[in-house]
């Protein structure tokens, strides 16, 4: 007799013998100091940048997405970036005092974290998740994409063990190694988790919305990137193509499509094959088209983080030796034209502004079709218009004159390391913040007295037996008329000793 393992189901036991360690292990650790939480965090930290390129190598080998050496950078982002941004916050007891206003702020943990980890980003994101959970003295539970558990679950092993070798209860870093959809819907309505950490699709993150639990979840990136007519060209070109490689284009904050001054079109265009841009011709492009979304509205999942060379062989187009990145001419904006999506590979649209009013209506359309409060990117030598874009556009970020991927999640700009970000009520999130570990604290507030308060007095009144006998009498007799068989004495005998069972 062959024995069936139902795998669903030891998916669910993982799950919650998972979350009961962690909660278990959480009790313990919200009673760490300040100081013994750091040494921790720090701790995860130098483990986690120590094995950032055997981590990054592993990703890619598992889930065939990305370039190992720019994962290994991520990873340096998630784990070395991220505690350098947080090693001063201080995240236990009385965090905060106004002492002219006489308020005082206290942290405390939510409890146990569920981190939902993307295929993109597996290592990269897990450190981080981990890192800002340690920090607030919560615990993790991560769910990995079925696509990236081995390398996910590995990167959440040398988390687990630096933070035990510092002191800190076995237990607080739980990774699911079944993947199963289930399992992941229950971990997130599992009655001991107290917030969500979602990075992943849209489905993912409505899943996290609606599981009943706080949540931070996160928008895809249609980012739009102008060129405007003042800018430095040469370097505006290589800061998007360098920006567009990396890592194939994996991170959500990555430029997805060029909106360019016509007036420096023709000189865009040189530097970007200088830069090892491929220009599609038309036939071309229709081929690329079918490629990137045979399905309209969805992008094909065989090119993402994938290398220009195997995308072109996917369509039937030959590149010339080091071509980085694949560009098409385009005119439309759509579900049903593919150029035009996130596509999260090294393949880009490119528009032809007239004007910068038309560059707004361009890169509003593109947000509009499905990046709406992400990140916008803009190079320009005039400050005047990068304020006016980023006054008027829907987004969260605005990343000038520099690589919108490295930088809208700390790596060449002065925003809170993070690969968390948030897209606001823009796009339906609670935050529009880089994701930090500010939040996972609960703070609490301890407020005396500052000020005094003079109440009204408020004496109430009432009507005497009497007063309230004579105005029934008289609205009785009112509703009689002129009927000489009532005695006005009996009526009023009767009503004043009912009135007066009334008010005894």
């Amino acid at each position: 007799m062959v024995t069936v393992i139902d795998k669903d189901l030891l998916a669910l036991q993982e799950m919650r013998t998972a979350v009961q360690a962690a909660k278990a292990a959480q009790k313990v650790y919200m009673n760490f100091t300040q100081e013994q939480v750091d040494q921790v965090v720090k701790a995860v930290a130098n483990a986690a940048f120590a094995e950032s390129a055997r981590l990054a190598q592993m990703a890619v080998e598992e889930t065939g997405m990305g370039v190992a050496e720019h994962k290994k950078i991520k990873n340096e982002v998630g784990s070395r970036d991220v505690y350098e941004s947080i090693k001063n916050v201080k995240t236990v007891g009385i965090v905060g005092e106004d002492k002219v206003n006489k308020v005082v702020e206290i942290a405390a943990p939510f409890g146990v974290v569920a981190g939902i980890i993307p295929t993109t980003n597996p290592t990269s994101t897990a450190f981080f998740k981990t890192l800002i959970s340690l920090k607030t003295r919560n615990a993790i539970v991560v769910s990995p994409h079925p696509y990236a558990v081995n390398c996910t679950q590995e990167a959440l092993k040398v988390c687990e063990e630096a933070a035990v070798t510092a002191g800190a209860p076995r237990g607080l870093v739980q990774c699911l190694t079944m993947a199963s959809m289930e399992a992941t819907q229950q971990l997130m309505k599992h009655p001991d988790i107290n917030l969500i950490l979602a990075t992943g699709g849209g489905a993912l993150v409505k899943a996290a919305y609606s599981s009943g639990k706080p949540a931070y979840g996160v928008g895809p990136g249609n980012v739009p990137v102008y060129i405007e007519r003042t800018a430095k060209i040469d370097k505006a070109v290589e800061n998007i193509v360098n920006s567009k490689s990396f890592d194939y284009g994996t991170i959500c904050a990555t430029e997805q499509a060029i909106v360019v001054d016509r007036n420096v079109a023709e000189l865009v265009t040189r530097a970007l094959k200088k830069n090892g841009a491929y220009i599609l011709s038309d036939t071309e492009k229709l081929a690329m088209e079918k490629v990137i979304s045979p399905v309209p509205g969805k992008v094909n999942p065989k090119i993402v983080g994938k290398s220009p060379q195997t995308i072109a062989n996917l369509a039937g187009i030959s590149l010339p030796e080091g071509t980085r990145i694949i560009v098409g001419m385009e005119t439309k904006i759509g579900k049903d034209v593919p150029f035009s999506l996130e596509k999260l590979s090294p393949v880009f649209a490119m528009y032809i502004a007239s004007d910068v009013n038309h560059a707004k209506e361009l890169c509003l359309s593109l947000l509009q079709l499905g990046g709406m409060g992400h990140s916008l990117s803009l190079h320009t030598e005039t400050d005047a218009i990068a304020r006016e874009f980023a006054i008027e556009m829907p987004v969260s970020r605005i990343m000038v004159n520099t690589m919108s991927s490295v930088g809208a999640v700390g790596g060449t700009t002065g925003l809170m390391p993070s690969l968390t970000l948030g897209c606001g009520t823009f796009g339906g999130n609670i935050t529009s913040d880089n994701v930090t570990a500010k939040h996972l604290l609960n703070i609490k507030r301890m407020a005396y007295g500052i000020k005094e308060v003079n109440l009204p007095t408020h004496e109430p009144t009432s009507s005497s037996d009497d007063d309230v006998t004579e105005q029934v009498v008289s609205s009785v007799l009112q509703s009689l008329g002129s009927n000489d068989s009532v005695d006005p004495n009996v009526v009023k005998d009767l009503v004043s000793e009912i009135v007066k069972k009334l008010y005894k």
